[in-house]
């Protein structure tokens, strides 16, 4: 609230002094008006300033006096070539505004290059080498396992933020569909988990590319200017990056080469939850989503069994594990844990009799005998 009114003041005094000046030769009110406007541009310009980094502000100041040296000896020859003219004043001006902005712009876009610690002094404090910049996907942010990934350590350098891939969370966020909206709103929630996580550092940028409509080719555009690498998980995004020659961190690879490695013939225990697309298949998976089909266990869904890994097949979409549940190892098993058959009991215990043929009828006795 104090820089609002510092800068206020300022567009103020600016816009009174030239009221009672009157530097433009113009009538007081419009003396006043122009010198407000002037102060605005300045405390815009303030403004843009404030959010550049150190090293880009060295470099713009760098730019802009050697485009105003070069534009002083470009001055010198039109002035040799050329008779006194308003041309040659024109030319003159215009060259050095020119050569100013240019400077300006490259020597603001290269200052990232600069090593403030060789200067040493107050410079001394900056990290010597090029930062390494990873810019996040809006893909990435909804998915929410980079702020996992961030808070374990794995993840270092400058986590970049393009303003463009902010505004389209934002739509998401606002969306009238309710599933859209959900999810907008956590990636929202995982932006503020990276800004409390110590181990990173988060910088949004305001560098947009009007000429380019997509956010995607925007994000490579980006990377291209900062030198740095996209994280996402798009599986689109990362062929086309990877075919303009910019480096992809994708999410879904990370969580695919950290899956535990199974190998043919081992033995592992899996609940089979559904029906698979071929015959007498049962489909299980693992707890960190692997996909497990077994051949003869189409009748054992909703049980948990053991079986034989056959192979292991490693995709685009990640890794599936094939096995099959052998029958015979269940009924060899029932066979062990059958109960004994019963003991008859000993005769005279006043169970039934051991023989039979000694419990006779009468009768039967007599048609044995005739």
């Amino acid at each position: 609230m104090d820089v609002i009114l510092v800068r206020l003041l300022f567009v103020l005094i600016v816009a009174v002094v030239c009221f009672f000046i009157h530097p433009f030769n113009l009538p007081s009110n419009l003396d006043a008006v122009v010198g407000a406007m002037i102060g605005v541009a300045i405390v815009v310009f303030e403004w843009r300033l404030r959010a550049m980094s150190l090293k880009r502000l060295i470099g713009a100041a760098i730019g802009s006096v050697l485009g105003i040296v070069g534009a002083y000896l470009f001055a010198l020859v039109i002035g040799n070539s050329m008779p006194a003219s308003p041309t040659r004043s024109f030319l003159q001006i215009m060259v050095m505004m020119v050569m100013a902005y240019v400077g300006l712009a490259v020597g603001a876009s290269k200052g990232d290059l600069l090593n403030l610690a060789a200067l040493g002094g107050v410079f001394s404090g900056e990290k010597s080498g090029k930062k390494s910049y990873k810019i996040l996907d809006t893909s990435v942010i909804i998915d929410g396992r980079i702020a996992d990934i961030a808070e374990t350590g794995f993840l270092d350098g400058l986590i970049v933020i393009p303003q463009f891939v902010l505004r389209e969370l934002q739509l998401v966020a606002d969306s009238a569909d309710s599933l859209k909206r959900n999810r907008g709103r956590r990636g929202l929630d995982i932006l503020q988990r990276l800004q409390k996580t110590a181990s990173v550092q988060i910088q949004i940028v305001e560098d947009d590319f009007p000429s380019v409509r997509e956010v995607d080719m925007k994000l490579i555009e980006l990377a291209k200017l900062y030198e740095g690498k996209i994280i996402t998980n798009d599986f689109n995004l990362n062929k086309v990056a990877q075919l303009q020659g910019v480096a992809v961190l994708n999410i879904n690879e990370l969580a695919n080469s950290l899956k535990p490695i199974v190998l043919p013939g081992e033995v592992m225990r899996v609940f089979i939850l559904k029906e698979g697309k071929e015959y007498n298949q049962g489909v299980a998976y693992l707890d960190d989503g692997t996909m497990v089909v077994v051949d003869n266990a189409r009748k054992m869904i909703g049980k948990t069994i053991d079986i034989s890994v056959t192979s292991v097949l490693q995709t685009t979409a990640g890794k599936m594990i094939f096995g099959k549940w052998d029958e015979r190892g269940r009924h060899d098993a029932k066979a062990v844990a059958a109960p004994p058959l019963p003991v008859p009991p000993a005769p005279g215990s006043g169970g039934p009799p051991s023989d039979p043929e000694k419990k006779q009828t009468p009768a039967v006795a007599d048609r044995a005998a005739d």
